[in-house]
């Protein structure tokens, strides 16, 4: 069995299963003040907008969007998006392992659902290269293991190409898969927002995005990020999930928590945002 191993375990986040534990039971401490627990698989929420920043600055923020999937209920299968910050391997990479380690234990990849996402979006190729030393997937992983324990399998998936028509053609075969095959999934996409600017510019430009999450428009939010300058690392994962829920309206987008690192570290004057969403589907 090919298993991708940790590459920012000790970095990011602990590297202890014990430590990493604590860790997590200190960001739902700060952030939502507890870990609900994971109940049935309700169909309510679509996915979420998390962090990918070190727990230590980001993971209390990460914990609203998680608290909202366990209320959820236990998924099949999470589809992960975010970033390749590194540049390598092809533009749109599914992971080819079969497996996912942490310090918490393996969590199997879904590759049957992820063959069928990369059929029907017609940009997805399987390769590793691209996931080696990529942390905007990994770290979310440990906060999967948290609240669901073992019982789920992931899709993970970076993106360094993400432009506008790449993005919904991913949402939209997410979309088909929760449509045609009924499987009990959320997605998670993986981002940061402004990096190093000042607190209350960084604010204001990320706010403007928010916003344009919140009405799910994808073509608003690409065009904020360009013509604001915005310096959002995932937006091409955050435009394939609003894409996912446009399809599969009615969906609504609520911000769950903003923040910035200067509220860890006392410094504003050269922040990184992180925001935590939730893609709620209303007919449910």
């Amino acid at each position: 069995m090919r298993v991708r191993r940790p590459t920012v375990a000790g970095l990011f986040y602990e590297a202890s299963k014990e430590r990493l534990l604590e860790q997590l039971e200190e960001a739902f401490a700060k952030g939502p003040g507890e870990k609900p627990p994971a109940s049935s698989y309700t169909g309510r929420v679509l996915g979420i907008v998390a962090p990918h920043a070190g727990y230590v600055y980001s993971g209390y923020v990460a914990a609203y969007g998680y608290a909202e999937l366990a209320r959820g209920g236990t998924p099949e299968t999470v589809v992960l998006m975010g970033p390749n910050h590194h540049g390598i391997g092809m533009p749109v990479a599914a992971s080819e392992a079969d497996a996912w380690e942490t310090p918490l234990g393996t969590v199997e990849v879904d590759k049957d659902l992820a063959r069928r996402l990369a059929e029907w979006s017609e940009v997805i190729v399987f390769d590793d290269t691209a996931h080696r030393y990529e942390h905007s997937l990994e770290v979310q992983v440990p906060f999967l293991q948290y609240v669901f324990g073992s019982g789920f399998k992931i899709v993970p998936i970076t993106m360094y190409l993400q432009n506008l028509e790449v993005s919904r053609r991913i949402g939209r075969a997410i979309s088909r898969a929760i449509a045609e095959l009924g499987v009990k999934t959320y997605v998670v996409a993986s981002s940061d927002f402004t990096h190093y600017e000042e607190a209350r510019k960084a604010a204001e430009k990320d706010h403007a995005a928010i916003d344009a999450v919140l009405r799910l428009d994808d073509r608003e939010l690409y065009d904020v990020i360009v013509e604001k300058d915005v310096t959002a690392c995932g937006y091409g994962a955050i435009m394939a999930l609003i894409a996912a829920a446009r399809q599969l309206e009615p969906c609504t987008a609520r911000l769950l928590k903003y923040a910035n690192s200067g509220d860890v570290t006392g410094d504003y004057s050269s922040v990184v945002g992180y925001a935590s969403i939730v893609f709620e589907r209303a007919s449910t």
